[in-house]
């Protein structure tokens, strides 16, 4: 994500290079550069001449080193985007030649979603010495809290911790679909605001109520009403809460309130960062390490486990989804 805001940022101060490789699992990155060169390098005017869209699976290696040795006309730069280059395949070697002595007055970029380029290959070594190689790689699910957090800054918006949580738990990390959904916020929030949970729910559809961050605080208060209201819930909406993802949660849960009582500095900035989680969560991790001491913690770990191999289908042919879950809750209020 840096080395993206890196390259993004020279751009912004036109520090260009002739080539630039975008390649990786995380199409998301790939195409915010690409299409921040497309849009901002070349003035309306300049694109009808100077700007060209090329395919891999279309374009031969001869194709692509014609067009980045024109000369631009009327403008300092032309600008070739290769999309889909991972469908080059051979074709990518042949222009080692071009790799080594680019044309200055060319920006050429390459689009190879979901396939890195091989580091160990002659060619990247090439693009290395003269571009930018970037490999664009998936997110962590506790790195997607500091993504939402930075793309809405950037928008002239703040969230609060708890609508943060509720967006990633229900986008999960396709970085893709949560922009979608933090471009419609952005139409809608005035710049300035601080985004809830109430406005996730309005705006986004997700119940502030129902989702487990709240099954995680009723449980770590020992609410059992609460608890097994929500429980409820996601068992009459299996599609937005299935099964699978709560018992995973509840184990993310359950695991960081071991990792808590297993830290012998438990100031703040050290339980932040072991638990990597938000400064604003830590007060709720403390009351759960207290009502659950580590014995009682290893025994609904266990559970969970039972649990999430139930939900997969083994050894549960007696067992509804329903009752896995109304189980658990038994096992860990207990």
């Amino acid at each position: 994500m840096n080395e993206a805001k890196s390259i993004l940022k020279d751009i912004k101060s036109k520090k260009y290079h002739p080539v630039y490789f975008l390649g990786g699992e995380e199409p998301y990155f790939i195409d915010v550069i690409s299409n921040f060169i497309q849009n901002t390098v070349l003035a309306e005017h300049e694109k009808d001449f100077n700007q060209t869209i090329l395919y891999g699976k279309e374009t031969k290696a001869n194709e692509i080193i014609d067009a980045a040795k024109r000369f631009p006309m009327m403008s300092e730069y032309q600008v070739i985007i290769v999309k889909e280059a991972q469908g080059l395949g051979k074709e990518l070697d042949k222009l080692e030649g071009y790799f080594s002595n680019p044309q200055p007055t060319t920006i050429l970029v390459f689009c190879s979603k979901y396939k890195k380029i091989d580091k160990r290959k002659k060619i990247s070594k090439l693009i290395q010495k003269t571009g930018i190689l970037f490999e664009s790689k998936k997110l962590y699910e506790n790195q997607i809290g500091d993504f939402i957090t930075s793309v809405l800054r950037n928008k002239g918006l703040s969230i609060n911790p708890k609508a943060n949580l509720m967006l990633t738990e229900f986008l999960g990390t396709d970085l893709s679909k949560i922009n979608k959904e933090l471009e419609k916020l952005q139409i809608i929030i005035p710049k300035g605001t601080t985004i809830t949970p109430k406005d996730i729910e309005v705006n986004i559809g997700i119940s502030k109520d129902f989702n487990v961050f709240e099954l995680n605080d009723a449980i770590g208060t020992k609410n059992q009403l609460k608890a097994y209201r929500i429980a409820n819930y996601f068992l009459e909406n299996p599609k937005e809460k299935p099964l699978v993802v709560t018992i995973s949660l509840l184990f993310s849960f359950f695991s960081k309130i071991m990792q808590y009582h297993g830290l012998v500095d438990k100031s703040e900035n050290n339980v932040a960062s072991k638990l990597k989680i938000n400064r604003f969560f830590i007060k709720d991790y403390v009351t759960a390490a207290r009502n659950y001491p580590m014995k009682k913690i290893s025994y609904i770990i266990e559970k969970i486990r039972i649990s999430d191999i139930k939900s997969k289908g083994v050894g549960s042919s007696q067992f509804g989804q329903e009752d896995i879950l109304r189980e658990l809750l038994v096992q860990i209020f207990s």
